[in-house]
C-alpha cells in the first residue's frame, strides 16, 4: 500500500494550488445589515391583520 503522500498525490493535477478567495491584506467591507427592521415590520403587519380578522369575524 502506498504512503499517504503518494496516495493523495496521484489524483491531483500538477498545479493543485487554488487562488485565495480574499487575498490577505485586502480592505474590509462594511458589514451588511439593516434588514431586521423590515422583517419586524412585516411580522407586525401580519400580527395586526390576524387581530383585525379575529375582531371582525368572531
Amino acid at each position: 500500500m502506498p504512503k499517504d503522500d503518494k496516495f493523495y498525490d496521484r489524483d491531483r493535477p500538477d498545479d493543485a494550488s487554488l487562488p485565495e478567495d480574499r487575498p490577505r491584506g485586502g480592505r474590509a467591507r462594511p458589514a451588511k445589515g439593516g434588514k431586521s427592521w423590515g422583517v419586524i415590520g412585516v411580522l407586525v403587519v401580519i400580527f395586526i391583520l390576524v387581530l383585525v380578522g379575529i375582531a371582525l369575524f368572531p
